[in-house]
């Protein structure tokens, strides 16, 4: 036998041992112990059997008495006549259910119901006086023992709330007497060890916590303030929110646990600071009318400013009916469970009328308050009023007090004595017995507990209870918005409906009102949503709702909103200037059409014409000295090389292909190594010359025109050696280069192998290094052999240029890097061409005097 077993067991049996004696002491005629009832009013309405209604209509609450005071009795005890007043709803769903069922000729043919209202004012030790008085009888409340007379205590209903149920079942458990608790369900009460006989028939809340999650992503809020009730039911929801929550992405801003009864003040201050210092807008209440007794007279008493509610109808916060301070929760959202309509019970409301049951003290007292007036000489609560109209009747009970947040709990009421009905139906027919049978024999009675557990009541009504128990349904939630109007008037308007177990939401925006520091659909967002373009950046050490913005980086977009990263856009396509999309990219390349096209080309044009220019005029003043001086057959194979140069240039500009991918860098090397091997010729040419001045030199031979020409075809056969070896292992090849430009596609050729690549422009280098280096070193030779100095200039302008191109080449992608190449080209080209045949030119075409023998011969005798 487990603990709590042992606990129920030795508490139950104290419960007897103190009843039995205080009943021995009452018989032997010692100290009478019986309960003097003054404040347990009742009604009844005879019956084969009498259920026992345990309601609560009105609230009491007893003056704190101090310690020098307590030796007199209070001098009253207030009963607030407005708080719960709207709750008289449930004594009428019990007549209704009862009468009903009584009319019935197939359900229970031979027997009739009756009821037996008994009011508790909602206080606990009042609900445990009324099950003694249930229990006893008319008479003296005597513990034990029952002198009711024929009727059987086999059912009560009784506990809107789980503590009353708790009161009431510590006594009524000890005689196996069904508890019908008609509140919200509460974990606490489902313990089947300790409350056996209790069964609730508040809709079990297993999937509020998924209807709010859905309510939450319909409306963006993702940044929700929590506060529960202290106790294992708010606990269970707490567990079950956050879960889900975090599965769907939404953070708690805050959750705060509120005691049903606040100890101090710091412990109010805190939990209003939370809430308004809070930078949610949206705050999700769950608990109890009592769990939450004291938030309600918070929310009441304060207004939030800049805050939306959300809670369910477990929490009735409007149970206050002439609260002046309803405005306060007005836009609030409130989850209820789809109730379904009680047939028949409207018309019956509108039929109500106080000389029907002139012995019915409730609805006496009820209307006496709701219109403030008087049925009789001597009002039933107690107050003078005028007397009332003859026509007063229930039809005329303003809309405030039928709030439609109570109506589940008559739906409760109204299937419990179903439920009821149809298990002691079932009982009957199977024990085959008269049910004067079982107001004899307790044990009979007790196998009602056997049926009651065999009809399942969850969300059916009336004859839906009398089968087998197995329909099931889809858990609904009706969205409810609570709206306030002016003279103390508020109603609730369905606005929606949610299956959370199927995640379908359904809500009319335009009939929500909400709070009025919202003029339209309130945000709480901790962090702003990032919009396409951007992607979220989680702040450390903060939720995941929490974030910032960032950019996406270069080559990525995100085209959604609050994108986790962003995305490469395809191959063929580019990032927009806003990131939040990609484009189709433009196949480019360096082409004739554009304008450096244009520019490069007309240049290696008029470089090319201008060479063959000069080539023409060395060609017609073959036979003038300074042509012949010059070794004319080198210049001729020098400005043909170099007019071959400016063109080659060409070939890096328009679409490229495989061929010109093959052709360009091959033909620049060779034609370029010609023209720097000319040059080389002729600088060891002016060197040899002058030393081969002297009688009978040897060196005459070396200045051969074979020599020199031999000299330029070795020079050549080696670069188109290294040429062969690149074309022949890593050839340059055509590709699309996708990085160079973001928005384009460039065509353009890769080198292949930048080894050999760079070995045929070192080797270009290296010859044209020599050709400096010996120009440079006969620079001071005699004016006749002042070709050296051009040569050195020439050859100067030429390492220059290449030694600069290198590191910009590098640096450089797509069409810049070809136009950098041309550029250099063009440069080195023309600088070798003026540097080395301008003063020629100039010579011969404005200075022909200068162009004699005699002139030379002078400057070489000077």
């Amino acid at each position: 036998m487990g603990f709590g077993k042992l606990r129920l067991f030795f508490s139950r049996l104290f419960v007897i041992l103190i009843f039995q004696f205080s009943f021995s002491e009452y018989y032997m005629g010692q100290h009478p112990c019986h309960l003097k009832r003054d404040y347990s009013p009742t009604y009844t309405k005879e019956g084969d059997i009498v259920i026992g209604a345990f309601l609560s209509l009105f609230r009491k609450s007893d003056f704190k008495m101090d310690k020098y005071s307590f030796k007199s009795s209070p001098a009253f005890v207030r009963v607030n006549i407005g708080y719960m007043l709207k709750h008289y709803q449930h004594f009428l769903t019990v007549q209704f259910a009862v009468d009903e069922i009584n009319k019935d000729p197939h359900l229970l043919p031979n027997v009739t119901l009756g009821y037996q209202f008994l009011n508790n004012f909602h206080l606990s030790h009042l609900a445990v006086e009324s099950s003694l008085i249930w229990l006893s009888g008319k008479g003296p409340t005597i513990p034990n023992y029952s002198c009711g007379g024929q009727h059987k205590s086999m059912v009560v209903i009784g506990g809107m709330s789980s503590k009353l149920s708790m009161a009431m079942a510590t006594l009524l458990g000890l005689y196996k007497v069904a508890q019908l608790s008609y509140g919200s369900f509460d974990l606490l009460l489902s313990d089947e060890v300790l409350y056996p006989y209790v069964y609730q028939l508040g809709s079990r809340e297993s999937t509020l916590h998924l209807a709010a999650v859905q309510l939450m992503l319909y409306f963006g809020w993702t940044w929700v303030g929590l506060v529960i009730s202290d106790d294992p039911t708010g606990e269970q929801f707490f567990r079950n929110l956050k879960e889900e929550m975090a599965l769907n992405g939404i953070c708690l801003a805050f959750t705060e646990r509120a005691p049903e009864l606040f100890q101090e003040d710091y412990e109010v201050i805190k939990l209003m600071s939370r809430i308004l210092g809070s930078s949610s807008n949206v705050i999700f209440i769950y608990g109890t009318t009592d769990s939450l007794g004291e938030i309600s007279e918070l929310f009441h008493d304060h207004k939030f400013y800049g805050k939306m509610l959300i809670t369910s109808t477990s929490w009735d916060f409007s149970a206050d009916s002439r609260n002046a301070r309803m405005s306060n929760f007005h836009g609030t959202l409130i989850l209820s469970h789809l109730e379904r309509v009680i047939p028949g019970f409207t018309d019956f409301l509108r039929n109500v009328h106080p000389r029907a049951n002139p012995e019915d003290i409730f609805t006496k007292s009820y209307l006496e308050v709701v219109f403030e007036c008087t049925l009789s000489e001597i009002s039933s609560i107690g107050i003078i009023y005028e007397q009332c109209d003859e026509n007063i009747s229930f039809a005329l009970v303003p809309p405030i007090y039928l709030n439609n947040l109570i109506i589940g709990r008559n739906s409760n009421i109204y299937n419990g004595i179903y439920l009821f009905a149809c298990a002691l139906h079932h009982m009957l027919q199977t024990e085959a017995k008269d049910v004067s049978e079982f107001a004899a024999n307790p044990l009979l009675s007790w196998k009602l507990h056997h049926f009651l557990k065999y009809v399942n009541p969850a969300n059916r009504i009336k004859d839906d209870l009398c089968g087998d128990g197995t329909s099931m349904t889809a858990e609904t939630y009706e969205v409810l918005n609570f709206k306030s109007f002016p003279d103390n008037i508020s109603v609730e308007v369905k606005v929606g409906e949610v299956i959370p177990q199927e995640k379908v939401l359904s809500i009319n925006e335009e009939d929500i009102d909400w709070p009025e520091d919202f003029p339209q659909i309130p945000s709480s967002k901790c962090s702003e949503a990032c919009g396409p373009g951007f992607r979220k950046q989680l702040r450390e050490g903060q939720p995941i709702c929490c974030f910032d913005c960032t950019l996406c980086p270069d080559g990525k977009f995100s085209n959604k909103t609050d994108a986790e990263e962003c995305m490469q856009c395809p191959e063929d396509q580019y990032p927009s200037k806003e990131k939040d999309r990609c484009l189709p990219r433009t196949v480019t390349y360096l082409a004739y059409e554009e304008t450096l096209g244009m520019i490069l080309t007309s240049a290696a044009f008029c470089f090319s014409i201008l060479t063959t220019f000069v080539l023409g005029v060395f060609v017609m003043y073959r036979d003038t000295p300074i042509v012949k001086a010059n070794n004319r057959s080198l210049s001729y194979i020098l400005l043909t090389s170099l007019t071959l140069c400016f063109l080659s240039s060409l070939l890096f500009i328009g679409r490229p292909t495989p061929a010109i991918c093959v052709l360009r860098q091959t033909t620049f090397a060779i034609v370029f190594t010609v023209a720097i091997a000319s040059i080389l010729a002729k600088t060891i040419t002016v060197v040899v010359a002058f030393r081969a001045t002297k009688p009978g030199s040897q060196l005459r031979r070396w200045l051969r025109p074979a020599v020199s020409h031999s000299l330029i075809f070795l020079c050549t056969l080696i670069q188109m050696c290294l040429c062969g070896i690149w074309l022949g292992t890593y050839p340059p090849f055509l590709e699309m280069d996708i990085y160079s430009e973001a928005s384009f596609i460039v065509i353009q050729c890769n080198e292949g192998s930048l080894v050999t690549f760079y070995c045929v422009l070192g080797y270009m280098g290296f010859l044209a290094l020599v050709s400096f280096t010996l120009a440079f070193l006969a620079r001071k030779l005699p004016d006749t052999f002042n070709e050296a100095k051009y040569l050195t200039f020439s050859m100067l302008v030429f390492c220059s240029v290449w030694i600069s191109f290198l590191p910009a080449y590098q640096s450089t992608k797509g069409k810049a890097m070809v136009a950098m190449e041309i550029f250099s080209i063009m440069v080195s080209s023309a600088g070798i061409l003026i540097c080395i045949f301008a003063p020629k030119c100039y010579v011969i075409l404005l200075r022909s005097d200068r162009n004699t023998l005699g002139k030379l011969k002078n400057k070489a005798n000077p």
